[in-house]
């Protein structure tokens, strides 16, 4: 490899995923993850919905449609390796309305494209088969969709760093990295001496745009905050869904709209909204941060988005406001679970990346050069994908 020291800037799924990779690719590196909190998977690993996905929506030929497919297998197998919690609970994905045929019809096409294991097309009545309480005009049905716990996943990951000899280092904050002829040096926040290291992997989530411009002073694409709010479904009704229940998507956005999602631990939750966040760990409507607006605000590609998409984020902002509005959406699929059988629950905040011309950024970004590799973009699947992932940014980062 030619390597000697290796550093990984976040200590999420992903980045802990990329350190174990070097560690079993590369014996005798000397790895050290690099976290700003005091403990690993604190932001986008630890608040989402746990779901394994099994790629019915991506792009055909896609970096993601590939490392979906890939990165399931794997995570499967570590899951099982490790007794982690994994159910393969399948997923229905509903079209309730004659309009979102046409849509309906593209997905499955794409999802067969992508040979999404045990795929099926279903009509009403088999929809009742497989979720009793569900409706719908048909229905996608991907049995090999799970739900998983990531944060015990990351740590595992974790273990295995260092039980390879790699450190995981918490409450450290990088801020400078720079490019030398003998390597790169990384500096961190109240600590005068730089680390040095032969390769560095950024890794930084809902900061990866910001850290990355600290190698190459670009910072396109830019990442801004969306909360996703999630009900907590009563323990009277949480057995109403064995599995999940989705809408059909809207191609011209990445979330997937509102949904029923089990959990590992037995219960049920609807969700995720899409509302823009004030702060990028704004897990609630009072985190507000000035520098974080003012970073949106200063995005030429935020302007591009609210003026094309203005009506959608004023309906994502009335049902993070009123519980009503966001389960009269959710009720079109089980009409048996409605406002008064739910509760506000947790809440996630998605690193979503614009281009200067607005573009929402579909697909994994990944760039590589000069002993610097920067994950510009790993929304999900990204946690479904995470080793898949991290064996591609090694691949391309040393061959």
């Amino acid at each position: 490899m030619g390597e000697q020291r290796v550093g990984v800037v976040g200590g999420g799924i992903l980045g802990v995923a990329i350190a174990r990779e070097v560690v079993r690719r590369r014996p005798g590196t000397q790895v050290v993850v690099l976290e700003k909190e005091d403990h690993l998977a604190a932001h986008q690993t630890g608040h989402n919905s746990g779901v394994v996905h099994a790629g019915i929506y991506y792009k055909p030929g896609s970096l993601k449609a590939e490392l979906c497919t890939r990165g399931r297998g794997l995570l499967r197998d570590f899951c099982a390796e490790h007794a982690i919690a994994y159910d393969a609970c399948g997923k229905l994905v509903v079209a309730v309305d004659r309009d979102e045929m046409g849509r309906f019809d593209a997905l499955e096409r794409t999802a067969t494209d992508n040979k999404v294991p045990g795929l099926r097309r279903l009509s009403p009545s088999e929809i009742r088969e497989v979720e009793p309480h569900a409706v719908g005009l048909a229905a996608l049905h991907s049995p090999e969709t799970a739900i998983t716990d990531y944060p015990a996943i990351t740590r595992a990951l974790a273990g295995e760093v260092v039980a390879a000899g790699g450190e995981v280092r918490l409450g450290v904050r990088v801020v400078d990295i720079q490019r030398h002829a003998g390597g790169v040096t990384v500096r961190l926040e109240g600590d005068p001496a730089p680390l040095r290291f032969d390769h560095v992997v950024v890794a930084a989530g809902l900061y990866a745009d910001r850290v990355s411009a600290l190698v190459d002073g670009e910072r396109a694409p830019a990442i801004l905050p969306f909360r996703g709010e999630y009900l907590g479904v009563s323990t009277a009704k949480q057995d109403m869904v064995r599995g999940m229940v989705y809408p059909v998507p809207d191609p011209q956005y990445p979330f997937l709209g509102v949904h029923f999602t089990r959990r590992v631990d037995g219960t049920l939750e609807v969700g995720p909204n899409a509302v823009l966040a004030t702060k990028r760990e704004g897990y609630r409507l009072r985190d507000v941060s000035a520098g974080d607006l003012r970073d949106v605000l200063a995005w030429p590609g935020f302007w591009h988005l609210a003026r094309a998409h203005w009506r959608t984020g004023i309906d994502e902002v009335i049902g993070s406001a009123s519980q009503r509005a966001f389960m009269r959406r959710a009720s079109a699929y089980v009409p048996d679970i409605g406002v008064a059988d739910v509760r506000r629950a947790g809440s996630g905040v998605r690193a979503q990346a614009v281009d200067r011309d607005g573009s929402l950024v579909d697909d994994f970004r990944i760039t590589s050069a000069d002993g610097v590799t920067c994950v510009r973009n790993a929304p999900s699947p990204g946690a479904t994908s995470s080793l898949a992932i991290a064996a591609h940014v090694l691949d391309q980062a040393w061959g």
